[in-house]
């Protein structure tokens, strides 16, 4: 029998309207207060592999829907559909756990919404320091029933390092270039001068990021700033993070060194990419660009596009004969 997603248009909740769990939209929160119990937010998206595989182990399991049911009121939040709430959420996570997040994003609030405990996928058994899924949802029902004082003192303090993050009204100011060349000397911090890229493993291409640094190495004459950029895109399009047979990029690279990528290809993903790499084409006329581009643009129209004339958001990639 179809729970309260059924009603849903999205398709990633959709995709879960015929799992035992009793899940509700985002727009049913209230019921948490009604009852009096904790809620269960799990935030994802169609695409995440992550989060079809803990759909896989615990949605659609039987015995673990019916402990979801009894001890928490369970919301189900597409990220796509409501970016707004998974960036709250993703924040609070991060602030209670020191951890970065990611999806699948599962997040126990309060009856008000306010978060006290989260993480992201989480083990059948304990294991990698994190608690198999089904003790840890006894284990924060129980906290919930137990420690409502801790739990009350704890969202203070949360919230209060929010509003401390909002920045304070100012007074007009002349606007400069100077916070943007600001900006990029930051993201520039973060380069690996050798293999390119922004941060450590995983690595995910960051198209926007990399075109701003372009435009503003060029606006500034900044010759340093610019070579990361081209090292960065030539690393990627030399690695496994794009596919050399096909044409188009995959989601992101597991290692640090764009050769073993996460095989999914995300059109909006490819979309600013392939702006950005004809950004770069045109500022070097690097050959290697070029190809990059009509190969990107072949593999969009070639499979990415509907029968119909629209695009599909994604595809899933394997490794070709």
């Amino acid at each position: 029998m179809p729970n309260w997603l059924a009603r849903e248009t999205s398709p990633y909740l959709q995709q879960h309207a015929d799992n035992p769990v009793d899940w509700y939209p985002w727009a049913d929160e209230a019921l948490a207060r009604e009852q009096d119990r904790p809620t269960l937010l799990s935030v994802g998206y169609s695409a995440c592999h992550w989060c079809h595989v803990m759909a896989h182990e615990y949605f659609e399991d039987p015995q673990t829907a019916a402990m979801m049911n009894a001890l928490f009121v369970n919301i189900k939040v597409d990220r796509e559909e409501r970016p707004d709430l998974d960036q709250i959420y993703q924040t609070a996570h991060h602030l209670l756990t020191q951890r970065s997040g990611g999806w699948p994003l599962t997040v126990f609030l309060t009856p008000e919404q306010k978060p006290f405990f989260g993480g992201t996928y989480f083990p059948k058994t304990s294991r990698y320091g994190l608690p198999g899924f089904a003790d840890l949802l006894q284990k924060i029902a129980s906290v919930y029933r137990e420690k409502r004082g801790e739990i009350d003192r704890q969202n203070e303090s949360l919230l209060e390092f929010l509003v401390s993050t909002l920045p304070a009204p100012a007074d007009p100011v002349e606007l400069t270039a100077e916070p943007i060349i600001a900006a990029a000397r930051e993201l520039q911090s973060g380069f690996d001068e050798i293999h390119g890229g922004i941060g450590a493993a995983p690595k995910f291409p960051h198209p926007y990021e990399l075109a701003f640094c372009l435009r503003t190495a060029r606006s500034a004459g900044d010759a340093r700033l610019h070579d990361l950029v081209i090292l960065t895109l030539r690393k990627m399009a030399q690695g496994g993070i794009y596919d050399q047979l096909g044409g188009g990029f995959c989601r992101y690279s597991t290692d640090a060194y764009w050769l073993i990528p996460h095989f999914e290809k995300m059109l909006y993903d490819n979309g600013p990419l392939l702006r950005l790499y004809a950004d770069a084409w045109v500022v070097t006329c690097d050959p290697l660009f070029l190809r990059v581009c009509e190969e990107t643009a072949g593999w969009v129209i070639r499979e990415m596009q509907s029968a119909e004339g629209g695009y599909y958001i994604f595809a899933r990639c394997g490794l070709r004969a």
